[in-house]
This record gives C-alpha cells, structure tokens and sequence, in this order.
C-alpha cells in the first residue's frame, strides 16, 4: 500500500513517552563499552580482520590530502571567465586539481550568495514602491 504523495504515513509522529530504540540501544552499549573495546583489540590481535577494519578505522583518521600554499593570478572580470583562469592554471599544472576544485566550489558559492543579496535588493526595491494598504 502506497502513501498518498505529501502525506505522512505516521501524522501523529511517535507517540509521547514512547523511547527511541536507538538511545536505548547506545545506553546498553555505554555500560559495556571497555569490554566492547577490549575484545575488539582482542580479536583484531588475534587475527580477525573485521575487527582490526574496526579498531585501525575508529583510532586512525581518514587521510585527508592537504596541498601547499599556492599564488598564481586568477584572471577574467567575470567569474566564468575567472573558473576559467582556474581551470587553465590546472591544466597547466600551475595548481593541483584538489586546489582548482575547491576554488571554482567557492565561486560556486560565491554566485549563491550574490543571488540571494540580489534578491533582497530587489525584495526591498519592490516594497517601497508598494503603496500602503494599511
């Protein structure tokens, strides 16, 4: 049976006073939670490899590759024409593509941002010329 599209299947939401199994669940784990950790170094030392997966993922953050510190010119008056400058400073190797992405990402970002105050502008432009109806 299919829910109507927009409508809940469940409007009312959980019922007051009724517990959330996932706390409950947490709550059982953090009462063990040294034994938990102790045997899954245990079996990790042991040769199970799920749980040296485990313990090496929980205690060893993901690498993350980090890029120097980079000048170069970003060219163009628009900010197409300034991705652009980007993308060629790339190509050419003048910046890594990690680099080059998270630049163009904060153009990206930076037109949303301009097109929100842009609208406001507007927003505001619109409302004083509205006579009062009060």
């Amino acid at each position: 049976m299919a829910f109507e599209k927009g409508r809940s299947g469940n409007p009312r939401g959980r019922p007051p006073g009724r517990p959330d199994r996932r706390a409950q669940w947490r709550e059982a784990l953090e009462k063990h939670g040294n034994a938990l950790v102790a045997k899954a170094v245990e079996l990790a030392l042991d040769g199970d490899s799920q749980a040296l997966k485990l313990c090496i993922d929980r205690a060893i953050p993901a690498y993350r590759p980090t890029a120097e510190p980079v000048r170069f010119e970003i060219e163009g008056d628009t900010l197409t024409a300034k991705a652009e400058s980007i993308l060629s400073a790339v190509s050419e190797g003048s910046i890594d593509p990690q680099t080059g992405r998270a630049l163009i990402d904060a153009i990206g970002s930076l037109v949303k941002v301009q097109e929100i105050d842009d609208i406001q502008r507007r927003l505001d432009a619109l409302e004083e010329k509205r006579p009062d109806d009060h």
